[in-house]
This record gives C-alpha cells, sequence and structure tokens, in this order.
C-alpha cells in the first residue's frame, strides 16, 4: 500500500488548492512565479472542475488540465489530482432530476451551489465512475502527479426514494430478518412492527419523535453510503495507478463520517481545520483535531485546508492577526503533519467564497497575507526534511466514537444542552492546558500501549468495547471516566441498571438511582471546585469517594470516585478544576507533562527528537527549557531559557535525537 512518503519525498509538503479555471490562462504563469517564491511544492487541481472537464453528458475537455500539469511538472510542483465529483454540473441536475437529494420534508435540494448530489443515485454513480475512469487513465502516468484526492468534504445527506431502497439492502446486510430489526429498533414501542422491508423507508419528517434505533442505522447506512462512493473511485484510480496514494479531506470533527472506518480506506488521511482567530482557546481547538487526525492515520498526516486569513461562512469573519498562520501552521507539523495546505492559493474575486482568504490575497504579491505565506513556506523548506515521517507515540488515549456520538444527540433525550463535541473539547481542553500529549482512539482499539485512557462520555458502550476498557484496566491501565456512560448498547438500548454491570463494578459504583441534568444557569458546588452540565444520583460500593456535592440536591453524596486505578467523574468541573483533577490521574498514571513549569498560553509539543515552543498568549513570555538546544528557526544556540513574543514559535533540537520513533496504535 502507498504512504504518505510516496507523496512527501522526504519533505513537509507546502501548498493549497489551485483553481486555475476561474482566472485568465496569462495568470498562470504569474501563478507559478509566486508559488515558487513562496517556496510552494503541491497543489490541488480539479476538485470543482467537473462541468469545465465535462462541460455536457460524455464530452471531455482535457485540454485546459493538461496544460496545467505540464506547467506543475515544469516548475517542480507536485500535483494532488482531485476526481471532481463533490459538485455535479447543472446539466446533470437538469437531465436526471433523481440526481438531485431530497431533504426530509421530501423537498428537492436543487443545483447551483455544491455537493447537490444523491449518494445512492445509480446515475450520479455512474457519471462519477466514468469521469473518474477517464482522469485515471489520462494522467495516472503523470510526473507531476504526487496523490489522488477523492471528491471533496464528503457531507450530503439524502431522503429520497433511491435512498430508502439503498438503506432497506443495507439493513438486510446488517440485521437478517425483520424481527432482528423489529428487536434492534424497539418497534414494540407505539405500534411501529414492521411486517415487510417495503414499509421501512429512511426516518422523514414525522408528527412527533422519530424511532431512536432506526435513526441511530440511518446516521450509520449514510455514512457507509458515502463511503462506498469514496471507495468506487479510489479503487479506479488504484487500479491505474497501484503506487500513487488516495485521500479524501475530513471536515473538523463532523459528525457525517465515521471517521475510524473511514480512515481505514485511505492511504493518507487528511483534514481540513479552521480555527475561529477570536477564539481564546482556538490553539486547543487546532491541537485537537490534529491529535484526532494524526490518531486516525496512525502516524503522519495531511493538513488539506486552512485559512490564510478570514473565512466567509462565519456571522463576523475576522483575519487572522499577524503571526497567527504562521503559529497554527508549525502547530500542525509539531502534531504529526506531513503536509500544510490552504484553501486556496488564489482568493476568488466572483462566487460565494470570494471573501474567503487565499495565499495570495486580493492585496496581492505585497499583502501581509502573502510575506507571511512566503516566511512559513520559506521555514518548511528549510527544516522540513527534518521533521517530515516522524511519529512520537503518545501515552495518553482520549476515546471518541461515532455511534455514541449519533445516538448521544437523538431527540427525547435528557438534556438538549449536553454537546457531545463540547464535552470531548472540555476534556482535551484539560490536557492540553496541561501540556499532557494526548491521542485519539475508538473505545475497541488496542489500549495495552497507553499508561492513561480518558473517556469525556460515552453515552453508548458496545460489550466488546466495555470488555475491552475492564480489560485494560485489570492489566494494569488507569482509566477515568466521565459521565452518562456506558448506558445504552448498540442499539441504543439502556442498559439494565442505568450503567453496564461490568462498568459499575470496575468504578465501584453500586447503584445509579437518578441521572440529574443541569439548567444553562444552574450549578452544583463540589468538595473544592464547581460543576456546570450534569449531575447523577449514584450509589457507593466498592469504589472510594473522592469529592462529594455540597449543595443541591446530590449533597453528600459521591462527584468523583476512585476504583483502583479507575476514576469516575459524574458531572462536569469547571475548566479549572478539570484540570486539576486529569493533572492528579496523570500523575498517578507516571504521565508526566511535555515540560513543566510553563507560563500560561504557552504549548510544548514533541516530535521526533525535537521541542516545539508556542506562544498562544498575548504577551512576551520568557520560558524556561533548560538546555543544551539549537533553535531551528533563529538558528542560535538555547541554553536555559527561550523569548517568544505574541504568538511566537521556537523549535528545539534536543541533544542526542533519534529522529524517528514508531506509532503505537
Amino acid at each position: 500500500m502507498p504512504s504518505l512518503d510516496d507523496a512527501t519525498r522526504g519533505r513537509v509538503l507546502f501548498g493549497g488548492d489551485y483553481n486555475p479555471e476561474q482566472w485568465p490562462e496569462e495568470t498562470w504563469p504569474e501563478d507559478v512565479r509566486l508559488m515558487k517564491e513562496a517556496r510552494v511544492t503541491s497543489v490541488t487541481l480539479g476538485v470543482f472542475s467537473w462541468a469545465r472537464l465535462e462541460p455536457r453528458p460524455g464530452a471531455r475537455d482535457f485540454g485546459w488540465l493538461d496544460r496545467l500539469m505540464d506547467l506543475m511538472a515544469a516548475n517542480g510542483i507536485g500535483v494532488v489530482l482531485a476526481t471532481p465529483t463533490a459538485s455535479p454540473p447543472p446539466w446533470m441536475g437538469s437531465r436526471h432530476p433523481e440526481t438531485l437529494p431530497r431533504d426530509e420534508d421530501g423537498r428537492i435540494v436543487w443545483w447551483g451551489s455544491r455537493q447537490q448530489f444523491c449518494p445512492s443515485s445509480p446515475v450520479y454513480r455512474a457519471y462519477a465512475a466514468a469521469l473518474t475512469q477517464d482522469l485515471a487513465a489520462r494522467y495516472g502516468g503523470h510526473p507531476a502527479l504526487r496523490m489522488w484526492h477523492i471528491n471533496n468534504e464528503y457531507c450530503t445527506h439524502c431522503w429520497c426514494d433511491e435512498t430508502a431502497r439503498h438503506f432497506r439492502d443495507w439493513l438486510r446486510a446488517r440485521h437478517g430478518t425483520l424481527d432482528a430489526l423489529n428487536e434492534s429498533w424497539g418497534t414494540a414501542f407505539w405500534s411501529q412492527r414492521y411486517d415487510s422491508w417495503d414499509e421501512i423507508i429512511p426516518p422523514r419528517r414525522a408528527q412527533y419523535l422519530r424511532n431512536p434505533g432506526h435513526t441511530l442505522d440511518f446516521r450509520r447506512f449514510t455514512s457507509d453510503a458515502l463511503l462506498e462512493c469514496y471507495t468506487a473511485e479510489r479503487d479506479i484510480v488504484v487500479w491505474h495507478t497501484p503506487d500513487t496514494p488516495v485521500t479524501s479531506n475530513f471536515m473538523p470533527l463532523w459528525s457525517g463520517q465515521d471517521g475510524w472506518g473511514w480512515a481505514e480506506r485511505e492511504d493518507v488521511v487528511s483534514v481540513d481545520i479552521y480555527p475561529d482567530p477570536r477564539d481564546p482557546y482556538g490553539g486547543q481547538y487546532n491541537a485537537m483535531l490534529g491529535d484526532l487526525t494524526r490518531s486516525q492515520a496512525r502516524g503522519p498526516w495531511v493538513l488539506m485546508e486552512q485559512a490564510a486569513g478570514p473565512v466567509n461562512w462565519r456571522g463576523v469573519n475576522h483575519p487572522k492577526p499577524a503571526g497567527l498562520n504562521r503559529l497554527q501552521s508549525w502547530q500542525s507539523v509539531a502534531r504529526g503533519a506531513d503536509a500544510v495546505c490552504y484553501f486556496q492559493w488564489r482568493q476568488s474575486r466572483q462566487g460565494a467564497e470570494k471573501f474567503h482568504s487565499g495565499m495570495l490575497s486580493h492585496a496581492g504579491e505585497q499583502g501581509r497575507t502573502f510575506r507571511e505565506i512566503k516566511r512559513i513556506g520559506a521555514e518548511l523548506a528549510r527544516l522540513g526534511p527534518e521533521m517530515a515521517g516522524t511519529h512520537t507515540a503518545d501515552e495518553i488515549a482520549l476515546l471518541h466514537d461515532w455511534d455514541s456520538w449519533w445516538a448521544d444527540q437523538q431527540d427525547g433525550r435528557l438534556s438538549s444542552r449536553l454537546d457531545y463535541p463540547e464535552v470531548l473539547r472540555a476534556w482535551h481542553r484539560a490536557l492540553w492546558e496541561s501540556n499532557l500529549r494526548t491521542g485519539f482512539a475508538r473505545p475497541d482499539h488496542d489500549l495495552s500501549a497507553y499508561r492513561l485512557v480518558v473517556v469525556p462520555h460515552l453515552y453508548l458502550l458496545t460489550d466488546t468495547a466495555i470488555d475491552n476498557l475492564v480489560r485494560y484496566v485489570r492489566d494494569g491501565g488507569t482509566l477515568v471516566s466521565g459521565f452518562l456512560t456506558g448506558v445504552a448498547d448498540e442499539d441504543d438500548r439502556v442498559r439494565e441498571g442505568g450503567m453496564d454491570a461490568r462498568l459499575r463494578e470496575l468504578f465501584g459504583i453500586g447503584t445509579v438511582h437518578e441521572w440529574w441534568p443541569l439548567d444553562a444557569d444552574e450549578t452544583v458546588e463540589c468538595d473544592g471546585f464547581r460543576a456546570t452540565l450534569w449531575s447523577e444520583e449514584l450509589e457507593v460500593s466498592t469504589g472510594e469517594t473522592v469529592a462529594s456535592y455540597t449543595s443541591g440536591e446530590l449533597a453528600g453524596l459521591p462527584a468523583v470516585l476512585r476504583n483502583g486505578r479507575a476514576w469516575y467523574v459524574s458531572t462536569l468541573p469547571e475548566p479549572e478544576a478539570l484540570r486539576a483533577l486529569l493533572a492528579r490521574v496523570a500523575e498517578s498514571a507516571g504521565v508526566r507533562p511535555v515540560l513543566e513549569g510553563l507560563p500560561d498560553g504557552v504549548e510544548a509539543v514533541r516530535r521526533g527528537g525535537l521541542l516545539f515552543l508556542f506562544n498562544h498568549g498575548a504577551k512576551d513570555v520568557t520560558v524556561a527549557t533548560g538546555g543544551p538546544y539549537r533553535e531551528l528557526l533563529g538558528d542560535r544556540a538555547v541554553d536555559g531559557s527561550v523569548e517568544l513574543g505574541r504568538h511566537g514559535v521556537a523549535i528545539l533540537r534536543e541533544p542526542n535525537h533519534s529522529a524517528t520513533e514508531s506509532p503505537n496504535h
């Protein structure tokens, strides 16, 4: 199987989406001149070019792409060639309205934007396969080709009749019989029993709450239907170019794809990350998505898209302050990225994204954005080869699972305030602020190499996953879990006792009497800290009460339990308290921070034999480092401390470092 190394060739790639069809051809040589000035090594071509490549059904216009591929090859710029199937041309919807998706009310989603296709449509799939076949046959041997990019940000949902037929086939394969499906979905409730497969439709708009088992399976199906589209195109390009790696870019922590399952079918895992420049914890968000993507890739990964400045889709689209783009780019490299790319190269002058920034902004080559891009490109060109391909193992695994997320967000739940990604982010933030390097894992992964496993909140856990967690602790691992975990099985059936008995025994919990979600303006006092969002009425069996509730209905009952190496947190401590608690648990597991005694807002990350320092704060700081080191960006000796300005970055080479370490999961 080809790998990212086959595309990067021992360096960190630098570039972005290039959409030259938006510009006169006379602009292309100027683009290349500026790309070389910025040390661009890779561009992604063709992402939204379907209408240009196939202007009418069956027609092909490859001449312009031939010239571009040759131009890139002649100038030493590699190409990530995309299949343009994310955005079908208007002729497809006009001639084949059955390819257009329908929403859950049955309304057609028309052309005029992008992603206007039904993933289950045989007509869409046939056109997509035909164009992919011709692209792969034509450019498979081209010297500019470095990697294939299938589609773009798969995110389409559809509830049409074709989807219904496909869904029924998927359900037959999953459940086998209608009796098994009825049992899985609990259709005895509200007289919902199905007597024929033809009675089953996607979970469209209903009179009241929809069946949770039905909607959970539809989320699984939708991820799989999109994956079928990806693998169909992937298999075509692999047949033509078996040694060229293949990817498709994930959106950041998006609920619509089971990222674990998708990552297993990619040669290269890539993601698009867009932190809000005004978010005081934008650095943590960037770090979290880098940690997740590195874990999905089990090593180096690709930052396929980020913004050089503002985006166009927030309510207020702020630019990035000077230096922030550089910091976040190097932050991704520190967390395993072997490619730093942007949407897009040249900022568009027309269309819906004309105010979305580009590497070359409307201000042109004299603008601040391009000057910063040139600096990043020069630094990556000089230092990238020392980092490319290296990987440092994680000692902490934060567990994340899409099935649990989907089940957790159903209607009819205990609290609409319980937002799964925000809980995940709160726990990751606590680890990040303590400079505890963290990876991600699925609850049924092999966890044996981790010193500490962290479960922020996993409402749904399979029997396999539960047995895995119990075995992990039994074999000497340390586990800390958040609230409302292990409540439901894989069919979203509440387990007897409100939490699986194996987990209750693991955490030393006797009985879960009631869940007590908290209102938006409500907090609960505990021993030494305040908590929000959630609380639980628990009875202790063998566990030790670490902290009790001291206010409200649950006063005197356990808020935090410990049973040997297993900890259970039945609420959401406020940030400082959660940080202190997880630091305590990590210390008990033998996990130390990357660097001790860091000033507030400073992040330390190790990759291979390099120590990266980032100042996310607004003020200049002095960081005690020990030493001796060599600071690579400034090419200077460091012995004892290093100065970091606002958005400052330092990369220190440690003495006697080993360039490459192996992944641990």
